[in-house]
Formats: structure tokens, C-alpha cells, sequence
């Protein structure tokens, strides 16, 4: 099933599509120098992004980001750290003589002679017109897993753009299927506010307007007025969350803030998964490192035939019969398969029993066969990387809690932890999936509730997948927040 993103390009107002034409696509004499471009194309890409993560735009909101650059006196960051972000695992694969041979050609960030070091080549500055140079724009459907990149191809064939940040639902931190744009100038602003035609999405116009717009309509509808207007249009305009700049200024004023009050070594979380003990890693919302990932073969079961949708409680009531822990299942709205992942590798009457017993889905016959090894691997990734991102959100979740509110801990006042989206990808859980919603949906242990609830999410996590640790001092983690105005719908 392939994606294909289409926008009016402002320059020409022709359509520019993702896909290449016949025309474009190169002859057998051309192999070799297309091979090379698109390597260049490929360095290009992920200089882009970890220039990104140094800019001005993000590098001070970031409070990771933030605390990697202030560690070293000259403020040098690991290359092999920075490459451990989620949005740089596809080039992180390629090995870090091949990132450090990409960062080399960056006009923005310097390389030390040994590769294993990275900084700016000029001091941060605090950015201006952030606000006068954002848009709003609605219609974006529900996430995918490759949203955040089409969003970025979309917007910026408008003009360059600083960011691209998926606004969530506070709590939650569902996707809004709105976004915040930051262009790198008034121009980009211009391009996609006054495009004809109209900036489209999948073929539904989009509801869009300036940052500034968005505001004074929310102020409007609420009937806001005096400060009461003046801290609304504050809240939406500024940054949430950690700020370098005022936390400088703070300190020069001798005002110690609450982070610096009760700022502490933050413990690692851990993730048992398949029989091995993985270490979550926090940027982007939690996730793993795929090669850390056991590939356990023969311990997943494609069906195929369900006709576009499938009925996860229909299928779990019969599984709960024959097997301890409830499969994890994961099935896209509109194919005609889905996979079953089980906690072990599976014997030849176990498949017999799932075929036996589950020959409909959906009302429709199924065929149920083991999937090809590349496939498992990928699809054994991906439980691991959804149980890590839950076990970091129900952390998140504990520690909040634990803060109270009104009713103690666990009561209506507890708050949850979690981060936001940003340009830097989807530092967030998955949305829960919903009942005939066309995203990827993935079934867990429902009908429960309370303490068994929390083992639900992932079976393969185990009973408690928040397994804890030390936390390295000269790297902490902490909570951030990259989205703006998370609460405004």
C-alpha cells in the first residue's frame, strides 16, 4: 500500500508529486551516477536533520539537547549519541564514519579531527518572529509512522521550514490532526497562506491560517477579554516548556527555578521483552535500538483474506483459551492481512490449534501461514518499539501521579508524564488505536482494568516492563514538550 503526497508548488503553480515520471526515471547508462546522487541525496537528508537538532529553533527548547551542549566546556556532543535518535535510524545503520563523512559538508556544525564530536560554529541566538512566521493548518487525518516526514515534504515545498510540530491532546497525547509550521522566513508564510490552489491534503482542502489568526479566533470563541485574552494569546504564541534563555536569565537574577530545586538523576527504564532485558531509550517518545531487539523466529502467524478489517476481540476470545499471555496483534485498517505475535516460539499444535480455531476473522476465512523472516524481524521490532514507548509513558504516568493533585495519588488532580511532537519527530506514544479509525491498530488485553490493565498494553513486556535502573550522571534524561498550545483543540 503506497502513500503518495501531492501539493501545489508555489513557485510555478504546477503539482509536485513524490512519485517520478516516465520521463524521469533514468536509463541503464545512468545507474552509476544515480547511485552516487542518491547516496549524496541520502548525507544530505541526515545532515539536515542533526543540523536540526544544533539550531537555534530547537536547541534551546530542547532540554536534552540543551543539557548535551552545555556538558563540554566547548560545547562538543557525541556524534554516536545524537546518531542514536530515533528520526536518525536510518543512517545510523550506514555506521558513524559515514554520518561523520556527511557532517564534514555542514556549513552550520563543526566535526573534530578524531569524527567522534560535533558542535555549532557559532553561539546560539535567541530566535525572533517565531510567532509572525508560524501557520496553523488542519486536516491531516490520524498518524501514520511516516507522517512526520510527508508532513515536513509537504510544507516544505512552500518554502524552507524550521519545524513542523504535530500537536497532541494533552493526557493523551494523541495526535490533533492539526500541526504548528515555523518557516525559516515571511516568505515560505506567504507561499503556502496565499497558494491557489488551495494546499490539499490526500485531496481535502485543509483548514489552515497563520499563527496569529488561530489565536485571535480561540480568544474569540472564548469570549476571552482584558489579561484574561492577554495570557491566552501568550500561551499559544510562546514555547511551552523548557527555555534556555530564561533559565539563563534567571540565573543571572539569582532566581532558582523548580527544575533546579529538585533536579535529579533520573533513573533508566528497562523493557523485558521476547526473554531479553532491553534499555528504553527516551528520545522521540521511547523506543529501542533495533539491533538490541532479539529476533525470536517462528514465533508470529500471518492470517490473510479478513476482506479490510478484523475484529480483535473476536480473535483474542479463542486465543485466551490455549495460551497464557493474549497475543499481540497488528492489522491496518484496509489490508487483507494482519500478523499475531506470540511470547515464544510457537510448536506445531499450538499452529495447528490458532488454524483450527480461528479460521474466521472478520466473518471471512482466513489462511494462516508463518510470515517470511524479514518480514517477522521487522514486525518483532515494531512490538518492541511500541512496549518500550508504553512502558516509558506508564513511568511518565507513575511519576506524575505520585506528584498528587487533588485526590492524592492516582486521584483527579494526577497528572501524566509525556512528551510532545516537534520536527524531530514523534517524541510520543502511539495514539490508543480505535475501533474502525484507519490507522494501525494494534489489540491489547482490554476488558481490564486497574493493576492487570497495566500489563495489558504489550503482553510481551511482562508483568511490569518499567523495570528501573541507574541512570548515567553526565547524561540525563529528562521530559520534554515540543508541541505548542497542546491544550487547544
Amino acid at each position: 500500500m503506497s502513500t503518495v503526497v501531492s501539493e501545489p508548488a508555489p513557485s510555478n503553480g504546477k503539482p509536485v508529486s513524490a512519485l517520478a515520471t516516465a520521463e524521469d526515471k533514468p536509463t541503464g547508462n545512468e545507474d552509476v551516477e544515480m547511485t552516487a546522487e542518491g547516496e549524496s541525496e541520502k548525507m544530505a537528508e541526515a545532515r539536515k536533520q542533526i543540523e536540526f537538532y544544533f539550531a537555534d529553533s530547537n536547541l534551546p527548547f530542547d532540554k536534552f539537547m540543551w543539557s548535551l551542549h552545555t556538558a563540554n566546556a566547548e560545547h562538543w556532543v557525541p556524534v554516536k549519541t545524537v546518531s542514536s535518535f530515533k528520526r536518525m535510524r536510518d543512517f545510523s545503520s550506514r555506521g558513524n564514519d559515514w554520518i561523520v563523512a556527511a557532517l564534514r559538508d555542514s556549513a552550520e556544525l563543526e566535526v573534530d579531527e578524531a569524527g567522534e564530536n560535533i558542535r555549532r560554529r557559532t553561539e546560539v541566538q535567541q530566535p525572533k518572529g517565531q510567532f509572525e512566521r508560524s501557520v496553523y493548518a488542519k486536516g491531516f487525518g490520524d498518524e501514520t509512522a511516516t507522517l512526520q516526514k510527508e508532513l515536513e515534504t509537504f510544507f516544505g515545498a512552500y518554502g524552507e521550514t524550521n519545524a513542523v510540530r504535530m500537536r497532541r491532546v494533552e493526557g493523551n497525547k494523541s495526535f490533533k490532526g492539526s500541526v504548528f509550521v515555523e518557516y525559516a522566513d515571511m516568505k515560505g508564510v506567504e507561499a503556502f497562506l496565499n497558494a491557489d490552489p488551495k494546499p490539499s491534503w490526500h485531496g481535502t482542502e485543509l483548514v489552515f491560517m497563520s499563527k496569529e489568526a488561530y489565536c485571535d479566533m480561540k480568544i474569540k470563541e472564548k469570549g476571552l477579554t482584558g489579561k484574561a485574552a492577554d495570557m491566552r494569546r501568550d500561551n499559544i504564541s510562546s514555547r511551552k516548556g523548557f527555555n534556555a534563555f530564561k533559565e539563563m536569565e534567571n540565573e543571572k537574577k539569582g532566581i532558582k527555578t523548580k527544575s533546579k530545586d529538585k533536579e535529579k538523576t533520573k533513573p533508566e527504564v528497562w523493557l523485558e521483552f521476547m526473554g531479553t532485558k532491553l534499555r528504553v531509550q527516551e528520545e522521540d517518545g521511547g523506543g529501542v535500538k533495533d539491533e538490541d531487539v532479539p529476533f525470536v523466529k517462528g514465533a508470529t502467524m500471518k492470517f490473510t483474506g479478513c476482506g479490510g478489517d478484523a475484529n480483535f476481540a473476536e480473535m483474542k476470545t479463542p486465543l485466551r483459551e490455549r495460551f497464557a499471555r493474549v497475543p499481540y496483534i497488528q492489522f491496518h485498517k484496509g489490508d487483507d492481512f494482519g500478523l499475531v505475535g506470540f511470547d515464544k516460539v510457537l510448536t506445531e499444535d499450538e499452529i495447528a490449534f490458532v488454524k483450527e480455531n480461528l479460521k474466521l476473522v472478520n466473518s471471512k476465512e482466513v489462511e494462516w501461514t508463518i510470515p517470511k523472516e524479514n518480514e517477522e524481524k521487522t514486525f518483532q521490532i515494531d512490538r518492541a518499539n511500541f512496549a518500550a514507548r508504553s512502558a516509558l509513558s506508564r513511568s511518565q504516568d507513575r511519576k506524575g501521579s505520585s506528584r498528587g493533585g487533588r485526590g492524592g495519588r492516582g486521584g483527579r488532580g494526577g497528572r501524566g508524564g509525556g512528551r510532545g511532537g516537534g520536527r524531530g519527530g514523534d517524541r510520543d506514544r502511539d495514539p490508543k488505536p480505535k475501533k474502525g479509525s484507519g490507522s494501525t491498530a494494534i489489540a491489547t488485553d482490554d476488558g481490564q482494568s486497574g493493576e492487570k490493565r497495566k500489563r495489558a498494553v504489550e503482553p510481551d513486556g511482562g508483568p511490569d516492563s518499567g523495570l528501573r535502573g541507574q541512570a548515567v550522571p553526565s547524561i540525563q534524561s529528562v521530559k520534554k514538550v515540543k508541541t505548542d498550545d497542546a491544550g487547544a483543540s
